[in-house]
């Protein structure tokens, strides 16, 4: 299943929406009034929802009574009535509480593996490319279309890394991380499919660093033709099963 982008809403937009929310559609005169603003300002943000998918315009019959033309309003999308109530991070957060309260390591373990994988197909679909190096880069630019900070560089042979290494310098799990290491397995596991090679995390801010290094270390007898070897690394135990 492919990953797909939520529109978001920016901050000054929020009031038009949560008006639009609470009304089955509205003109710019109903928003000038309600809003408190100009034509012009409102119009603006309208222009914006509408461009990131959350508004629609629509014709409809006029209120008042008489002849005429269909007066233009504007109503949410249903992208746009989904933008309410994001609470996926407190939701994590407690998930993963849950999860480390499991005593029993093996079952822990095989636990944060599933996740890995799962993730792993979640985004398999945005991930394109026969090398690895090609997946690797493939991979950042997903990242970065989810606001991670990333990239990607050559591997340096002196710390036995002789593919490119993917640089994250902004955890895409803060709150997750602080807590314990876990999700940096889970993380590994799910670059280590994506990318089709065994996969390394060969530095990590947890102890210390500016960013997280994750380093693809191809198998014994790998061509790095991701194309080939994904076959067998999905075969291959995940990094904490």
């Amino acid at each position: 299943m492919a990953a797909t982008n939520r529109p978001t809403e920016l901050p000054l937009d929020r009031p038009l929406i949560d008006l639009l929310r609470t009304s089955e559609s509205l003109s710019v005169a109903d928003l000038m009034r309600l809003l408190g603003i100009t034509g012009t300002a409102v119009r603006q943000r309208i222009q914006r929802a509408i461009k990131a998918g959350l508004v629609e315009q629509v014709a409809e019959p006029r209120r008042t009574p008489g002849r005429g033309r269909p007066q233009i309003v504007y109503r949410l999308t249903t992208a746009g009535r989904d933008t309410a109530g994001d609470n996926f991070r407190d939701l994590a957060t407690v998930l993963w509480q849950e999860i480390r309260e499991i005593q029993l390591p093996a079952v822990r373990r095989g636990l944060l593996g599933r996740i890995g994988r799962s993730l792993a197909n979640h985004y398999a679909e945005d991930v394109q490319g026969d090398t690895a190096r090609e997946r690797l880069e493939s991979v950042a630019d997903m990242l970065r279309a989810r606001g991670i900070s990333c990239t990607v560089e050559a591997g340096s042979p002196e710390r036995g890394e002789p593919l490119p290494v993917l640089t994250t310098h902004s955890c895409p799990y803060p709150d997750l991380a602080e807590q314990d290491r876990g999700i940096c397995a889970a993380e590994q596991t799910m670059l280590q499919r994506l990318v089709g090679e065994p996969v390394k995390l060969a530095d990590c801010r947890l102890d210390g660093g500016d960013c997280c290094r994750f380093s693809v270390n191809p198998a014994p007898g790998s061509t790095g033709n991701s194309a080939t070897t994904m076959v067998q690394q999905q075969r291959q135990p995940s990094a904490v099963d």
